[in-house]
């Protein structure tokens, strides 16, 4: 361990240059405090620690009654300038020199480009299914054309599909959401398309009559060459930080996985287009599916989980196939549950997200898993929880 400044800060023989500076108030006075740095009742307490050590770092905190207000990236290879040591307020600490990040250019969100009353009107040019023969249900992947118009988007916003024909009211069809399964270039890589991923939905009104959802049904029967009224695009929550070394944990169910495809091919299938961006961070996956036959994208999927298996690490959770270890039906908040201790280590780093995208059913369960986890360490998860919504780092979809 190395001061700087009367900061004290851990040395990294591995990964020297990455670091962050806590600020930490409200630190007891304790006889187990082993750590030897200054702790004070009143005002804050900075540390700069490696990445390594931040989670154990955290939990010595947060045992000796502190909480960490805070976190900085600072450039490891430099000391850091000390705050005023008889101040008993927050205090803005900076390093003393720091190398300038790489400038990226900033990209402006769209929204609503097109509306309701003057949608874009595009042409279907593929519409193929996803589910293998012996799975359930249907679902089609479908491309449209936006050469004619100015629709863009960004990866995780949605479009808005308006189908043909009236209500039982007489009046025309309501427009229907759908993720985007596409990256901002579109699956022909020339930013002129956009994909969607549809389920067809069916089901049986209390009646027992067999019911098709109206646009669903629209979408999955469209054929190749045919109009279709298009809105948008709408969505902020689910967007891909910029960071390339981010943590990203993906929760999938069905057709969930439709803005996890654009977040891959992104990461992985388009570095050539995309030279502001290239990912080194980890992507995991955790994809829920009632039968091997529904894995949408399967080939894909694996053959980037073989390509870059250093950063992409890929999970069914298959409910009519597998099991837990108690005999029961293994869905994605199963999964979840059985990595629970890495996955929580994981989330309490400051540049892992958390996208969840699906069955709103899996979210309870899962939220019981983390707060367990949370108790073990001494935290609340839902104080975490809200932190990581204040810092832009939870993101769930769910329907």
């Amino acid at each position: 361990m190395r001061t700087f400044n009367n900061i004290k800060t851990f040395a990294s023989s591995v990964n020297e240059n990455r670091r962050f500076l806590f600020e930490v108030v409200g630190v007891s006075q304790q006889e187990s405090n082993t750590l030897d740095y200054p702790i004070r009742k009143s005002g804050s307490v900075f540390i700069a620690v490696p990445y390594a050590r931040m989670n154990q770092e955290m939990n010595r905190i947060n045992r000796l009654g502190g909480k960490i207000i805070n976190i900085t990236p600072i450039d490891g290879l430099t000391p850091v300038q000390s705050p005023s040591q008889g101040s008993s307020t927050t205090t803005e600490t900076q390093p003393m020199t720091q190398s300038e990040p790489k400038a990226k250019k900033e990209v402006k969100v769209p929204v609503n480009i097109y509306r309701p009353k003057n949608p874009y009107v595009g042409k279907c040019l593929e519409n193929y299914e996803l589910v293998a023969e012996g799975g359930s249900g249907t679902v089609r992947h479908l491309t449209f054309d936006l050469s004619a118009g100015d629709l863009h988007y960004l990866e995780g916003q949605s479009i808005g599909i308006i189908p043909p024909g009236e209500d039982d009211n007489g009046k025309p069809h309501k427009l229907r959401l759908y993720s985007i399964a596409s990256t901002r270039h579109g699956d022909n890589r020339d930013d002129k398309t956009v994909s969607l991923c549809v389920r067809q939905l069916e089901y049986q009104n209390d009646e027992g009559e067999t019911v098709y959802g109206v646009c669903s049904s629209y979408l999955c029967n469209l054929e190749v060459g045919a109009d279709v009224a298009i809105t948008g695009p709408v969505g902020k929550e689910m967007l891909l930080p910029d960071d390339e070394d981010a943590t990203i944990i993906m929760l999938a169910t069905g057709t969930g996985i439709a803005p996890f495809r654009a977040f891959l091919w992104r990461m992985f299938k388009e570095r050539e287009l995309n030279p502001d961006y290239q990912f080194k961070g980890l992507a995991w996956l955790i994809f829920g599916i009632p039968y091997t036959q529904n894995i949408l994208y399967k080939d894909d999927l694996e053959k980037m989980a073989a390509d870059y298996s250093e950063n992409f690490r890929l999970t069914y959770a298959i409910s009519r196939e597998q099991q837990t270890a108690d005999g029961g039906k293994m869905y994605v908040q199963s999964r979840v549950s059985e990595y629970a201790d890495e996955l929580f280590e994981l989330i309490q780093k400051p540049n892992t997200h958390v996208y969840m995208c699906g069955l709103k059913g899996m979210e309870p369960p899962i939220s019981e898993t983390f707060t367990a986890e949370a108790e073990k360490r001494g935290m609340n998860w839902d104080d975490l929880r809200k932190q990581m919504k204040k810092e832009e780092r939870w993101h769930v979809e769910v329907y």
